[in-house]
């Protein structure tokens, strides 16, 4: 799998001052990744704990590249966890996973249908 990353890890984050929540998302969880047979990989987005805002986000999957151009944006406006739950990412799409990590700070996707997001 192919490798992409923006802004801070979560050690950096630490290392910076922060207090950090973090979400994991292995790729069984994305619809896509399923779909592709490409199940090998994550999401980790990292955020501040205090204000949700997203300090970094990283992907380990197929197509990483493509998929970060999102975070990337959340990064640099400073967007929260609750920005990118609240926006529209297609279904069956890498990018959904994204999202899909977001909804993992505070819910088990494991409990959400196929578009619950």
């Amino acid at each position: 799998p192919a490798i992409a990353t923006v802004g801070l890890t979560e050690q950096q984050a630490k290392e910076n001052g922060y207090e950090v929540k973090t979400s994991v998302l292995p790729l069984d969880a994305v619809p896509r990744a399923l779909v592709n047979r490409e199940t090998t990989g994550v999401f980790k987005l990292v955020a501040d704990s205090k204000t949700m805002k997203v300090l970094g986000a990283h992907v380990v999957a197929e197509n990483a590249g493509d998929v970060i151009y999102a975070a990337t944006l959340a990064v640099k406006f400073g967007l929260t966890v609750d920005d990118i739950r609240e926006t529209l990412a297609p279904y069956l799409t890498m990018a959904e996973g994204l999202k899909l990590a977001a909804l993992t700070f505070d819910k088990d996707i494991s409990k959400l249908s196929c578009c619950a997001g």
